[in-house]
């Protein structure tokens, strides 16, 4: 005999995924629909499967089809999450960003350069003239996730190869490696070459500043290849000025490599190994995704990311519902 289905461990997010699988009968298109990375989904599937006894959707020839377990639930979900609709913004006051005193904040890894930030705080104070903004730095003793999820932070901007599943995330822009050196360096002249770039002496973040393992370390061990680290800075930004007084090399985007050359004596070269674009996005937690005022801020930080990006490096998105 089965047993009665326990459906007290079903929240709201399990049932917006139930919906949106329903509408879609597909997991890619509800996970593109909610934002969520198709394991996500898979997984919520898999917990709601558990809870009502039932496959819910099933494989059929153009794809999946729901069960009739699965139909009669999908009137009650639509139902439930227009009446929860319903009760939670009936009567909720527009935000306003002219007049609104919300005090948003957002993490950043700190080889992102300066510029994108202060335009992002410069369109938020013309925006918002009474709001209030506080930036944090990614650092190994700051919890990002914890940040996240408790609401000390409202998003927060990252590049590593794969974001945690849970979040919700959306692409900003994408940019490639660039190798800095002063001005007047000799490999400006005889040209980068890999052997060239691997025998230079090279200035290079401590471990700890960078996060998770970038692209670069990946592809430099996969290769088996290793690269000669004369001297290690616990800052990306201070890494420019460092490079002034000798021959070492700094690899970082081309975006932070722009920024310093229009400000210091120094030049950049392309990366002489392919290695693939490193893509930037925002990151934010579940709990303030319906939040019109963290939206309001979400929608600042994608423009003014994508405010200076060249064209051809652009990642075009739209904000998901």
């Amino acid at each position: 005999m089965r047993s009665i289905p326990s459906w007290d461990n079903v929240d709201i997010h399990l049932l917006k995924v139930l919906n949106v699988l329903l509408n879609e009968c597909s997991v890619s298109r509800a996970a593109l629909k909610l934002g969520l990375s198709q394991p996500a989904v898979s997984t919520a599937l898999r917990r709601l499967r558990d809870i009502a006894g039932d496959p819910l959707l099933v494989r059929g020839r153009f794809g999946m089809t729901p069960t009739e377990r699965g139909v009669a639930l999908h009137a009650t979900v639509r139902a439930v999450l227009e009446k929860l609709e319903l009760m939670t913004f009936v009567g909720a006051p527009a935000f306003e960003a002219a007049q609104s005193r919300q005090a948003f904040s957002i993490a950043s890894p700190d080889y992102l350069h300066a510029g994108h930030l202060g335009r992002l705080v410069g369109r938020v104070t013309r925006l918002a003239p009474r709001a209030t903004m506080a930036m944090h730095a990614l650092g190994p003793e700051y919890d990002w996730l914890g940040a996240l999820e408790s609401g000390e932070a409202d998003c927060v901007i990252g590049n590593w190869p794969e974001p945690p599943e849970h979040l919700r995330t959306a692409p900003l822009f994408e940019t490639d490696f660039v190798v800095l050196m002063r001005s007047g360096h000799p490999l400006l002249k005889s040209g980068l070459t890999t052997q060239a770039y691997l025998e230079a002496g090279h200035l290079a973040p401590t471990p700890h500043s960078v996060g998770p393992r970038g692209s670069l370390d990946m592809y430099l061990s996969r290769e088996r290849l290793r690269r000669h680290v004369v001297a290690q800075v616990p800052y990306f930004n201070l890494a420019p000025y460092l490079l002034l007084q000798s021959d070492l090399l700094f690899t970082c985007s081309r975006q932070f490599a722009e920024h310093y050359a229009e400000l210091l004596p120094v030049e950049f070269l392309p990366l002489p190994m392919a290695l693939p674009s490193v893509c930037y996005y925002l990151l934010w937690h579940e709990r303030s995704h319906y939040s019109e005022a963290d939206r309001w801020f979400r929608e600042q930080v994608i423009f003014t990311m994508r405010e200076e990006v060249p064209p051809s490096l652009r990642t075009q998105h739209v904000l998901p519902a």
